[in-house]
């Protein structure tokens, strides 16, 4: 019996160390006791000439200054915009009017020589008008109104208050004056001038801060330049919601216009390093 006893439990004794062997060497419980290998560096990106860099440093260096140059000018175009509005029972009567009204106006710029060419059809709409009907308790038609609007570039500007005169008279109360403004047909040149002032202005107030600080000025490393349209806008000479035909009254004398001055203004943002004192 003592023997049988002792058989028994070498055989548990056995199955223990069997199992723990076992469990030992699974892998999820294995032991590595070699350290990480560091993860490989990433190499530099290459970037094409077209491609944007990105610089990781973020240190401004140098003397950053903007300069601003202006020059005075006296427009030599007016921009006029115009347009014809007329309503009526139905769209055909109100293209009609429409119609009839801009083909006048239309002559009346070019009888004061307003080139074909300068003159550009910008809008064109023909919309229907409803009011709401209580009884019915719905929309209804009341009638169409006919939009047409363009642009005219008066290069004669002696002419300006003369021609706003002659259209308004040709297109009687269907008229509409939108806008007026001036400008320059050409300014590449007084942008130029503007631009000089600009950099000079910059560099005199590059110089002035290096001599406060004790620096020497060195050479330009960043530019940039923002400028403004040169346009005068003239608001409120005649809009508003249509208006039926009256008689005309007694002729009104041309609206007195005057171009006056514009403004060309160039802004610079330059950066300069600072130079090794020798």
């Amino acid at each position: 019996m003592k023997k049988g006893i002792i058989l028994t439990l070498s055989m548990l004794l056995a199955v223990v160390l069997l199992t723990a062997g076992l469990f030992g060497c699974s892998p999820g419980n294995s032991t590595d006791t070699n350290p990480p290998a560091a993860p490989a560096q990433s190499a530099p990106v290459q970037s094409s000439p077209s491609e944007v860099k990105v610089s990781l440093n973020n240190q401004v260096e140098g003397i950053w200054v903007s300069g601003t140059g202006k020059v005075t000018v006296t427009p030599d175009i007016a921009t006029l915009q115009l347009g014809i509005e007329a309503q009526e029972a139905s769209v055909s009567e109100a293209q009609a009017k429409a119609s009839e009204a801009m083909d006048r106006v239309m002559t009346a710029l070019i009888d004061n020589g307003v080139a074909e060419k300068d003159i550009q059809t910008r809008y064109f709409r023909i919309r229907q008008r409803t009011r709401w009907d209580e009884e019915q308790q719905q929309e209804v038609v009341i009638g169409y109104r006919v939009t047409n609007e363009v642009v005219a570039k008066i290069r004669d500007m002696e002419k300006v208050s003369t021609i706003i005169d002659a259209v308004v008279a040709a297109g009687g109360d269907y008229t509409r004056i939108n806008n007026l403004n001036f400008s320059v047909d050409d300014p590449s040149a007084y942008y130029d001038e503007a631009r000089e002032k600009a950099m000079a202005d910059a560099k005199d107030k590059a110089e002035q801060i290096a001599s406060l600080a004790g620096m020497k000025l060195g050479e330009p490393t960043y530019i940039s330049e923002s400028a403004a349209s040169p346009v005068r806008e003239v608001y409120g000479l005649m809009s508003g919601g249509v208006q039926m035909p009256v008689p005309a009254p007694a002729p009104a004398p041309a609206p007195s216009i005057s171009p006056g001055e514009i403004e060309i203004s160039v802004n610079m943002q330059i950066a300069y390093s600072i130079a090794e004192s020798e």
